[in-house]
């Protein structure tokens, strides 16, 4: 899966579009990263294995616990796999897990974006768990893989995403371990050298 057109972290990501099927108007549409840069939004992307399967539906549903919080800070939350349109209307209206499934739900059957991310698998035709978070810029700043059989954490996706925002408003900060919205940041300077824990404290 190694592509030297893969976007990595740091990258600007080129413009792409993907048809979804979106469960809060109930129709087909289709959106692109430069709409989005447009908007203003950041865009996230959830990509998974396939629709009708067993983790996908449980990880979905976590993301839609949470699409509210995502997009109080600003993001658009695609979720991405190789299945059709079609078989995302099927399955959002079958599996009860999607039932507060509201984001769009995006189509990528030839595995075009999916490959510019890196978590195309030829073998199988199917996606790995990918979340990457891009800024309204078009910058790629956050990328997470996990193999089929690894679920992922949407309260994580939360935190790093209230990090990346308050950091895209404070460049000179950084965002410790754990951090979350209020806790100390640092700012790192020849004074924070050997002195992290004193930084912290207080």
């Amino acid at each position: 899966m190694c592509d030297n057109n893969v976007v990595t972290v740091g990258m600007q990501v080129p413009n792409f579009e993907l048809e979804t099927y979106n469960p809060a108007s109930r129709q087909f549409e289709s959106v692109s990263l430069e709409g989005l840069q447009k908007a203003g939004k950041w865009t996230i992307l959830v990509f998974y294995p396939a629709d009708f399967t067993f983790v996908c539906p449980t990880e979905l549903a976590d993301l839609g616990e949470q699409y509210a919080a995502l997009k109080a800070m600003g993001a658009e939350v695609l979720s991405v796999s190789t299945d059709t349109k079609f078989s995302h209307l099927a399955w959002r209206d079958t599996e009860k897990l999607l039932a507060n499934v509201q984001y769009p739900m995006a189509a990528d059957p030839t595995g075009a974006v999916s490959r510019l991310f890196g978590v195309y698998d030829p073998a199988t035709g199917l996606d790995l768990r990918g979340t990457f978070v891009i800024n309204p810029e078009g910058k790629l700043v956050s990328a997470e893989v996990n193999f089929y059989n690894v679920g992922r954490n949407a309260g994580e996706l939360v935190r790093k995403m209230e990090a990346n925002v308050y950091l895209a408003q404070h460049p000179d900060e950084a965002c410790p371990a754990r951090w979350k919205q209020g806790a100390k940041t640092l700012k790192p300077s020849e004074a924070l050298v050997g002195k992290v824990y004193e930084a912290l404290q207080g």
